[in-house]
């Protein structure tokens, strides 16, 4: 597992073999520079909002799904705080200046973002698949108490996995540069092809065969159900649970896929012979490319709690629309004089039908229509009487219009 975390720097440097893997030096210090600047901004503001929009739920406890995402946007929004270090590195042309230990903790932020987003993905899956496939006896399997201790489990499995990376120096001098992290630095590792080979094997391979397994159970179990019972092929929660584990094996497979299977080719390459010069420059190119596809994915797992999250589509729309309402002018709502202090908010400039609460002397009023800032019109309750009775049109900055049916008009 500790071998190319990063993508090489492209210096003017030889390796063991003598030949110079390093190149590209100007393209790679502003694209990755980008990038990575990129990816900060888009992947700090998407878990940070999820993780706000999660903890603002207080009524509701969360369940088994929302805590593993929860880990994973903790994991996420730690990564971010490694890309600072980066992007200065790829901007100062592949010239570290924070110092040895300060890469090291980097290496060990960047691992462990990778394999504890990897683990949390797949108990996504196996928890959805308890929750559709085995939803006779759920509760015993998918007990907060289990996956608090799950969670644990895998922060503690993935520190052990990622501790040696504190232990050695991760920087070189190379002329007046000092590189951070970069794979001929790992190169004299004792058996570093096995080593890495096994890391894909329990860090990749056996999440994504599992998170496979689990999609398969869940589509077979989904068409087993509509055969039996037409009626339930809509059901909400069986065909989101489905969607969840699609987006999430997507994820997987377009940010991990490319980093490991070019690991693994590689080293299988390096067991069986001593690759040229040209098998190893273009090595070093493809892991640029294949790193940053990676790391992308802190900007994708936001994708998936807008899926799985309950609630979560609803009120990040909120947040915007009220962003947007403060921007385009002021929030009134709407109240009946009767009723007490109950009423609904209704943002100015949007069209909007929404439930108003009837008083005493309107119980038939239960919707009202709010177009273009001004009240266009009461739908009665059915079976009830279309008198809705007298309205107060209250200004949230203070001033309250009372009116009448026809003044609201």
């Amino acid at each position: 597992m500790t071998g190319a975390a990063f993508p090489p720097a492209n210096l003017t440097a030889v390796n063991q073999s003598g030949c110079d893997v390093h190149n590209h030096q100007v393209s790679a210090k502003v694209t990755f520079s980008l990038f990575y600047t990129a990816l900060l901004v888009f992947g700090a503001c998407g878990n940070i909002l999820a993780l706000c929009i999660t903890f603002q739920r207080r009524k509701k406890k969360l369940n088994s799904t929302d805590l593993y995402l929860v880990n994973l946007a903790l994991s996420d929004a730690l990564f971010t705080l490694a890309l600072p270090g980066r992007i200065a590195y790829y901007v100062l042309e592949f010239n570290w200046p924070f110092g040895d230990w300060f890469c090291r903790a980097t290496a060990f932020i960047f691992y462990m973002n990778t394999y504890v987003g990897i683990y949390f993905m797949t108990c996504v899956s196996v928890d959805r698949y308890i929750a559709v496939v085995r939803s006779r006896h759920p509760g015993r399997l998918r007990r907060m108490s289990r996956a608090r201790a799950v969670c644990v489990l895998i922060w503690f499995l993935v520190f052990l996995q990622t501790a040696p990376l504190l232990l050695r120096p991760m920087t070189r001098r190379m002329g007046d540069r000092l590189t951070c992290m970069e794979y001929f630095n790992f190169e004299e590792v004792p058996k570093l092809p096995y080593l890495l080979l096994a890391a894909c094997v329990l860090g990749f391979f056996l999440p994504v065969g599992i998170i496979l397994v689990c999609y398969v159970r869940i589509n077979l179990k989904l068409c087993q159900t509509a055969k039996e019972n037409p009626l339930t092929v809509k059901n909400g929660h069986h065909r989101r649970a489905f969607t969840v584990i699609l987006v999430v094996l997507l994820a997987v497979l377009l940010c991990f896929s490319p980093y490991h299977l070019n690991i693994v080719q590689f080293m299988v390459r390096k067991i069986l012979y001593q690759p040229s010069c040209r098998e190893q420059q273009a090595f070093k190119m493809s892991l640029q490319v294949t790193v940053a596809f990676m790391n992308l994915n802190c900007c994708i797992d936001p994708i998936i709690y807008f899926f799985a999250f309950r609630g979560y589509k609803r009120r990040l729309l909120r947040i915007f629309r009220n962003s947007g309402s403060m921007r385009h002018g002021p929030s009134f709502s709407l109240r009946p004089a009767a009723y007490g202090p109950s009423f609904i908010s209704v943002t100015d400039g949007f069209p909007s039908t929404v439930p108003a609460a009837p008083s005493r002397s309107s119980p038939g009023c239960s919707l009202v229509t709010w177009r273009e800032g001004k009240v266009a019109g009461f739908i009665p309750r059915q079976g009830a009487r279309s008198f809705c009775g007298r309205m107060a049109v209250v200004d949230l900055r203070g001033a309250v219009q009372p009116a009448g049916l026809r003044d609201a008009k």
